[in-house]
């Protein structure tokens, strides 16, 4: 019997935090097609990341606030049968595209698992934790959902049109990644987990995102320069600054009092400014970069 536990541990409105990764690949795609968007966008956002959710709080257990979810409730056993079958039905999804972009769900589906399963469990290794979940979740998934939407394969993967952008979503995910872990210092400690936010510190924590943010900053205004598009680096640097001054003043607060603002509700706040204003911004770079408005007369 599935529970209502389970369900909530899926934490499938998270999928949100990810979704400027595949509106990126979306607008950069060379063979748009209706069928091949849905079922990438279902595949991915739908089964695949909810899966992920669901089988890392299955063996982390949390009883403290994690993203997503304030007061999460208890684990019970059925949460890892139905983050499998939301597995199974996402590779069913990508085998709808090919076979080559299904074996992309099933490695991401695998390096996921070893992030918190107790034989592996890479949240005990602070640098190779953050250096891989900003890889996956950047490069690679932009990689795997360009792949899904254009009907590629394997070998888009080292392609230079796609490596470049995909890597400065990882450039993004590598600063926002230890900002994640800065409300669960001590819920990582009663594991045993050496996240990289707990070994840099609070303050250290943010001084790291920082210089992540600028490096990412730099990179994708370099991109536009290089493609010619410099009105939507405009547009990118406008939808950047509320970002940048959240964080800023987030940053100013827990310089003073580390303990009492490094929190639960200040990171979900940043995801959520950052999520809507990332989706909004690469939705814009969608429509303009495709050109697709203009097939309905716009």
């Amino acid at each position: 019997m599935i529970t209502r536990s389970s369900i909530l541990h899926l934490r499938i409105p998270f999928s949100l935090f990810l979704m400027p990764v595949f509106l990126f690949a979306l607008g950069l795609t060379p063979n748009l097609n209706e069928s091949r968007l849905l079922y990438v966008f279902l595949a991915l956002h739908l089964f695949l990341y909810p899966s992920s959710n669901g089988y890392n709080s299955y063996y982390d257990k949390d009883t403290e606030s994690i993203g997503g979810l304030k007061k999460p409730p208890t684990v019970t056993k059925d949460l890892w049968a139905l983050s499998m079958v939301f597995f199974l039905i996402a590779i069913g999804l990508g085998w709808l595209i090919n076979w080559e972009f299904a074996s992309m769900i099933l490695v991401y589906g695998l390096v996921s698992m070893a992030y918190s399963h107790p034989s592996i469990r890479l949240k005990k290794y602070p640098w190779l934790s953050w250096l891989i979940a900003g890889l996956f979740q950047g490069y690679f998934t932009f990689a795997m959902a360009y792949a899904g939407l254009s009907d590629f394969g394997w070998d888009v993967i080292v392609k230079s049109h796609v490596v470049i952008p995909g890597f400065l979503t990882s450039l993004m995910l590598w600063g926002n990644y230890p900002l994640t872990q800065v409300y669960q210092h001590s819920e990582d400690a009663r594991r045993g987990d050496m996240t990289l936010s707990r070994k840099l510190g609070i303050i250290g924590t943010f001084s790291f995102s920082a210089l992540f943010f600028t490096l990412t900053g730099a990179g994708f205004g370099w991109y536009f320069l290089n493609k010619g598009l410099e009105p939507i680096l405009w547009v990118f640097l406008g939808a950047m600054a509320p970002i940048v001054l959240y964080f800023l003043i987030w940053f100013a607060f827990v310089r003073r009092q580390p303990d009492r603002y490094a929190t639960y509700s200040w990171a979900m706040g940043m995801n959520w400014i950052s999520a809507i204003v990332l989706n909004a911004f690469f939705i814009y770079f969608f429509l303009e970069y495709t050109q697709v408005m203009q097939v309905f007369g716009y």
